[in-house]
């Protein structure tokens, strides 16, 4: 791609810039200031890193001396840690509360408020203006950002939108006091570039920025944006629009792209787009914006930039299951930096490019290709940190190339966020300034092509014979296009054979019975979704015979055998992924999100159980002493009975009737009344799989004919149930009663929902608690037995919480599910809207009602409703209401929280937001509940990473999912074998090996 002699010319220049910088270290590196010897401690104990960076990221949330001192403790003089006194601040054996601990933590918090200070130039842009005003003397132009991550209400993103206004209002107003740059037009920088320049997120603008509505965030956000464009272009000012997250990155390209198709922008050259070349399809979006660009009438710019969210993309991929979007070598990073360089330069005739790094060697290609093509020196701008890399500045400054600081505004909250990405960025591994200026690296490292730093592709392992280990399946990542239009047509050809007959299943056949019910849409409840043929009695004694007959020959399948009839069904559960998530839409109202995370439960119940009855079908050898013989096997119990819910009709429909299955029972599988369709399309899978006939019949009826034949015959060893606690309750107490034709025990394994508490500490991150918490409430519109209903709120922090919380959840949009701009649709069905009406009412006399949001007026769609001045002892806090309706309470500290959060009936699931180590621990043991989840929302476990069940009144204490699931659904057996004959005995070690 390139000679010799240029990768020559790009090393000398490379070498030169670092002649000039090595004698001058930045002020993060330096020892003498307080920062700089953090900056050693952090990047010599990943340990103490961990715990700097928490500790920042909660400092601005802690109003007190005292509080600042509790966590400098927490953080750093924990027992199990071993830091040196000088990193424990001085405060290791004082109490928190006392003189000593507040003063050294009254200096902490100072020098750390400093460090922040370092990175931005004032908390409004008229605290900015003395900094700003130093930059410009120091020849150097800026551009300015308002700190700040995605909003969460729509008032904060017309409060950053005015704040943004105000910008400009303030920045052109000053600019007449500012001489421009370069020898150009007295009114531009280099003769080309408006003297006031501000970049901005378009998240800010979109709460609850997501690329699965893509068409409506896209018009929503332009929407929010122009005005700021307007303004930016009636003054003559530069836009940035910059991009954060991988999720929204082709959101950002089209909303920029939409807003400079525009009349008004079409031939306004002020504007940038910010290209990541850490992301894999940087080149890709690169070569798509040139082709478009070069439709245009002028110039627009490209900044690129490293990217600054490495340690985010890379986790979230990795625990989605999704793959890394970003180059995972530092060396691929660098070397597609500056293959995307060369890009944007050979195509300035349409492109102009902002070189914003702080990697001597990207400088040094860029100003060599640049001279290469011939390029005046102002075409290409150069832009650093505010705060960093003074070195590369000066040196570039040297250059007389155009050079431009990239400096914030913004209070100490949202710029602690800031400032842990500086600090990753400074203390990260590979990170060029520390390699050149903490750990010394030669410059002839530093300065090597990159591509010869790109390590050879890892061997492929060789091919295992036996399936692979258990992994989640990906929930849609909605950034893909083609997945996005996949679920699109899904809905459409669901919704082209609603209507459609399902018949019952009964000893290997689908069979049409006299009497047929129809499955209706709760959010259009005269549309017809299915209309299902229904088993009576005498179905159900017919599928009773076929099972007792299909036993024998089932349960004497080896496991493995049986195993493979659920991995058959998972694959086709993934064939037919988007048509069951399409078709769960219709049927029971859930959202397209919702809907797909269902399926992929279902289809890891199916590959989990699989690989778990392997594993449980080995005949497992005792301890056996000499002459003796000892093992132990599992059987199955007999004849199932399956009773599902209706709000994971696929996910524990397919989970209950497969671990069923799998263990070597016949399954007799009665679906929800109101989720019937959903049911059939469980049956087809494993009809489609092969499971034989008569081991799984589908038996669609009513809960006291069906429901309740099943659950008192005599035939039935075992019964699977997930609902209310009502029924379950009445279910355990049938089946305790022993028929005189019975001879055995029955089993029963029950979910019984929750009344679920969230815990938000006075430390608590309160973008990531409103978040959880909503998506908890009223995902899925309060319908999940493990939704948030009761948030416990510790009163330090009550105002702040409310403040955030009641104006996101406001921004929810309430509506059909089919079109994927709702953020909530209707409840299941109208006896259920009119229970969820019944407490709100209630709360309206016994509460405050802080939010009561209506959603349209055709259909189930109950209204979205939070309270506070809930009694913690009031049905609004006790009652499992199972719709959208939230009850906040507040208390005076930890003790109560942990005892409001204790006092119901339930044990299923809780959160706890904290930052504390101290009060996370005390949670970890004091919140008694099945699933406790920590500064995450309390729903969506995941099949072998959150096993899920409760106690209680919640459930028998089984865990869905987990690995003594399935125990639940055999009979374990133990053999003893008298090997002695006649005083000879075999060799039982080389028998057993």
């Amino acid at each position: 791609m390139y000679s010799d002699d240029f990768q020559t010319l790009v090393a000398d220049r490379a070498r030169s810039l670092f002649e000039r910088v090595r004698e001058t270290k930045p002020s993060m590196f330096n020892l003498a200031w307080w920062s700089g010897k953090v900056m050693e401690w952090c990047m010599k104990n990943e340990e103490f890193k961990v715990e700097m960076f928490r500790f920042v990221d909660v400092l601005p949330y802690l109003n007190t001396s005292a509080a600042v001192a509790r966590h400098l403790q927490e953080y750093f003089c924990r027992p199990d840690q071993c830091f040196p006194t000088a990193l424990q601040w001085g405060i290791n054996r004082l109490s928190p509360d006392s003189m000593a601990a507040k003063i050294a933590a009254k200096g902490v918090r100072s020098n750390i408020v400093q460090m922040a200070k370092q990175f931005i130039t004032g908390s409004t842009a008229a605290d900015a203006l003395p900094n700003l005003k130093r930059i410009r003397r120091d020849g150097l132009a800026f551009t300015l950002d308002l700190l700040g991550e995605a909003t969460l209400s729509w008032p904060e993103a017309r409060e950053y939108q005015e704040r943004y206004l105000e910008l400009i209002k303030t920045l052109v107003n000053e600019q007449k006091r500012w001489r421009a740059l370069g020898d150009g037009k007295p009114d531009l920088d280099w003769g080309h570039s408006p003297r006031v320049n501000i970049s901005l997120k378009p998240s800010t603008f979109c709460p609850g920025m997501h690329p699965l509505n893509f068409e409506g965030v896209v018009e929503r956000a332009k929407k929010e944006i122009m005005p700021i464009m307007l303004a930016a272009k009636e003054a003559e000012a530069f836009v940035n629009i910059d991009i954060e997250q991988y999720a929204f990155k082709d959101l950002t390209l089209e909303i920029f792209k939409r807003i400079m198709d525009e009349p008004e922008f079409a031939d306004y050259p002020h504007c940038g787009i910010v290209i990541q070349a850490y992301l894999r399809e940087s080149a890709d979006d690169v070569e798509k914006l040139i082709r478009w660009a070069r439709k245009r009438t002028s110039q627009f710019t490209i900044r690129l930039v490293k990217g600054a969210y490495w340690d985010y993309e890379t986790v979230i991929a990795k625990r989605e299951g999704w793959p890394v979007p970003v180059f995972e070598d530092k060396a691929e990073t660098d070397a597609n930096f500056e293959q995307v360089a060369r890009q944007i330069l050979e195509n300035h005739k349409y492109v102009r490019l902002a070189c914003a790094s702080h990697n001597l060697r990207s400088i040094a290609f860029v100003l060599e290709y640049s001279r290469y093509l011939g390029l005046p020196k102002d075409e290409v701008e150069y832009q650093v940190l505010f705060g960093m890399a003074e070195p590369v500045r000066i040196a570039l400054q040297e250059e007389k190339v155009p050079l431009r600081v990239y400096a914030t505004v913004g209070e100490l909250i949202p710029g602690m966020a800031y400032l842990v990405r500086r600090l990753l960025e400074n203390t990260a591994n590979e990170s060029f300034l520390r390699q050149s200026y903490a750990e010394g690296v030669s410059i002839e490292t530093l300065i090597e092509d990159p591509r010869r730093r790109i390590p050879a592709p890892a061997a492929e392992p060789p091919m295992e014979i036996s399936r692979a280990p258990f992994f989640n399946e990906p929930h849609i990542n909605w950034v893909d296009e083609d997945l996005r239009a996949e679920f699109s047509d899904a809905m459409k050809n669901v919704e082209a054979r609603l209507g459609a007959e399902y018949p019952i299943y009964l000893n290997g056949e689908f069979v049409k019975t006299p009497k047929q019910s129809p499955s209706l849409n709760p959010a259009t409840e005269d549309q017809v979704v299915g209309v299902v043929h229904q088993a009576g009695k005498r179905e159900t004694r017919e599928a009773l015979e076929a099972a007792k007959k299909a036993l024998p020959a089932w349960s004497a399948l080896p496991a493995q055998n049986r195993a493979e009839i659920l991995f058959r069904a998972a694959d086709i559960s993934r064939r037919m992924r988007a048509e069951l998530s399409a078709m769960m839409v219709k049927e029971v109202g859930k959202t397209w999100k919702e809907a797909d995370g269902d399926v992929t439960e279902g289809i890891d119940f199916l590959e989990y159980y699989g690989q778990e009855m392997i594993r449980l079908g080995e005949t497992q050898s005792l301890m056996s002493p000499p002459g003796e013989m000892n093992a132990s096997f599992y059987q199955p119990k007999g004849l199932a009975a399956v009773i599902a819910p209706w709000n994971f009709p696929f996910a524990i429909s397919m989970g209950m009737v497969s671990a069923a299955l799998v263990t070597g029972n016949c399954v007799l599988y009665k679906p929800a009344s109101n989720s019937q369709v959903m049911g059939a399309m469980v049956t087809q899978v494993l009809h489609e799989a092969g499971v034989p006939a008569g081991t799984l019949a589908f038996l669609p009826g009513g809960g006291s004919n069906v429901g309740r034949m099943l659950v008192e015959h005599p035939d039935i060893n075992l019964i699977a149930f997930t609902g209310s606690k009502d029924v379950g309750l009445d279910i355990l107490q049938r089946a305790a009663v022993v028929q005189p034709e019975q001879h055995h025990i029955k089993k029963v394994i029950t979910e019984m929902g929750g009344k679920n508490a969230v815990i938000v500490d006075y430390d608590a991150d309160l973008d990531e608690a409103v978040s959880g918490i909503l998506a908890s409430a009223f995902g899925y519109s309060g319908q999940k037995c493990s939704a948030c209903s009761r948030v416990i709120v510790l009163e330090e922090n009550y105002d702040r919480f409310l403040s955030r919380l009641i104006p996101a959840a406001d921004a929810m949009s309430i509506g059909d599910p089919s079109t994927p701009n709702v953020s909530m649709g209707p409840v299941i069905d109208q006896k259920a809207y009119g229970k969820v009406m019944r407490y709100i009412e209630k709360g309206k006399r016994t509460a405050n009602p802080l939010l009561i949001k209506y959603g349209p007026g055709d259909g189930s769609f109950a209204p979205l409703a939070i309270f506070d001045r809930v009694k913690p002892d009031s049905p609004l806090a006790q009652d499992e209401i199972f719709g959208p309706v939230l009850s906040i309470i507040k208390v005076k500290d930890m003790d109560e929280a942990l005892q409001v959060a204790n006092m119901v009936p339930y044990a299923l699931t809780g959160g706890f937001f904290s930052r504390s180590p101290m009060n996370i621990e005390r949670a970890r043991t004091e919140f008694k509940v099945g699933n406790l989840y920590i500064n995450q929302g309390c729903t969506g476990a995941m099949v072998a990473r959150q096993p899920f069940g409760g106690f209680k009144l919640s459930g028998i204490g089984s865990k869905a999912g987990g690995p003594d699931y399935l125990l639940h659904f055999m009979d374990p057996r133990c053999v003893t074998e008298n090997t002695m004959r006649r005083g000879f005995a075999p060799n039982q070690e080389k028998n057993q090996g």
